[in-house]
């Protein structure tokens, strides 16, 4: 692997790379109001934070954390996902009885499919994920909860912010090539709708897998799931 220096650097060519799928990846929706907030569990807290600040801001009236533990996820809480996420949102201010726990999910498909099960009266939902997962939730949600009003969001941080102390730019790089990967098979699998990859997504994610950002390629995941 061509590994970043020891003071996070990267060179032109891979930060360039890097920069075009965070874009691609990173596209949400306005935030209008919704019948429920949906929070989807992860390896970053501030999904939470976000879910509780909208939450506040009167956005919604409830909030549905999903989760179990993830690939990253396992040994970094002491409870499930959700669990975790409405702690968080609880210590933020939101009140225990304003939300629903699912704690059975372990991938994205899982995440929403649940949740709809739980949420049937729901007509309208605003999903909160990491930003460089928005794309991917909205492509699954299109098949995994088809009939409600679906938009989606993330906490408001941009590429340079984004790394965290467990998750570091080189993990996050790794994300966005795995999941780039994801969306291009995984409509033939039926768990998402179909998304227009254009050729110079194709060819940063190329020029990252040549690099090895390939730790979270679908037949590389840490549980040996494909749909995480």
């Amino acid at each position: 692997m061509r590994e970043m220096s020891a003071d996070g650097e990267t060179s032109d060519e891979i930060l360039k790379a890097a920069l075009c799928l965070w874009q691609f990846h990173s596209v949400g929706d306005p935030v209008l109001a919704a019948d429920v907030i949906v929070g989807l569990g992860s390896y970053d807290l501030r999904v939470a934070d976000r879910c509780a600040a909208l939450f506040t801001e009167g956005v919604a009236p409830h909030v549905l954390f999903t989760g179990a533990s993830g690939n990253w996820t396992g040994a970094m809480f002491a409870a499930s996902e959700a669990e975790t996420f409405a702690a968080r949102a609880i210590a933020a201010g939101v009140p225990p009885d304003a939300i629903t726990l699912e704690t059975k999910a372990r991938n994205i498909g899982e995440n929403l499919r649940f949740s709809a099960r739980l949420l049937t009266d729901a007509q309208s939902v605003l999903i909160v994920t990491k930003p460089q997962t928005q794309l991917r939730c909205r492509a699954a949600a299109a098949l995994q909860w088809p009939d409600v009003d679906i938009r989606v969001t993330a906490p408001l941080q941009n590429f340079d912010t984004q790394p965290l102390p467990h998750h570091d730019m080189q993990a996050l790089l790794c994300e966005m090539v795995g999941d780039l990967e994801r969306i291009r098979i995984y409509p033939a699998l039926g768990f998402q709708a179909h998304v227009d990859i254009p050729a110079e997504v194709v060819d940063a994610s190329n020029v990252l897998i040549e690099a090895g950002y390939t730790d979270h390629l679908p037949d590389r995941a840490a549980d040996g799931s494909r749909e995480r």
